[in-house]
């Protein structure tokens, strides 16, 4: 099973119960693929060393972490840095967290839909957002989408 693991970190799925909650297995197949970590033994959804490595993997591996890991801002800032888009996976307080949504927006500019409202308001965000991904601006608050600037720039970026 260790082999096969280290091969293909999602062959965890048909690892026995018992063996889905091995650490030393589950480690190898979330190293191999951030989101093995769906397959793992819910315990170990909670131990933070082994999600963190899951999320540097595959920053949208933390939709599987225990609630708890999902409220560690120094877990979700590697998570939205691997990938934008986790920040969706992120707990409510943290959505609204300015420097986690530059993050996030930075590597994903559609991960602006994810963020806490007052921050889709946020000119220079969206503007950062859209930049990265035109689309961007259907996730800005209302009045931002009639802002001529930006909608220049999302018509630059998606044409």
């Amino acid at each position: 099973v260790l082999e096969a693991v280290r091969q293909k970190g999602s062959a965890l799925a048909w690892a026995a119960i018992p063996l889905q909650g091995d650490r030393e297995l589950v480690l190898e197949a979330v190293r191999q693929d951030g989101n093995a970590l769906c397959f793992a033994a819910d315990p170990l959804k909670a131990d933070r060393e082994l999600v963190l490595e899951a999320v540097r993997q595959k920053g949208s591996a933390l939709a599987w972490a225990a609630i708890p890991l999902q409220g560690d801002r120094e877990l979700v800032l590697e998570a939205v840095r691997q990938d934008g888009s986790a920040l969706c996976f992120a707990a409510g307080p943290l959505k609204g967290d300015r420097e986690l949504v530059v993050e996030a927006v930075r590597q994903d500019g559609s991960a602006l839909g994810g963020a806490a409202d007052p921050l889709k308001g946020a000119r220079e965000l969206v503007l950062e957002a859209v930049r990265q991904d035109g689309r961007a601006l259907l996730h800005a608050a209302g009045p931002l989408k009639g802002d001529r600037e930006l909608v220049v720039e999302a018509v630059r970026q998606d044409g």
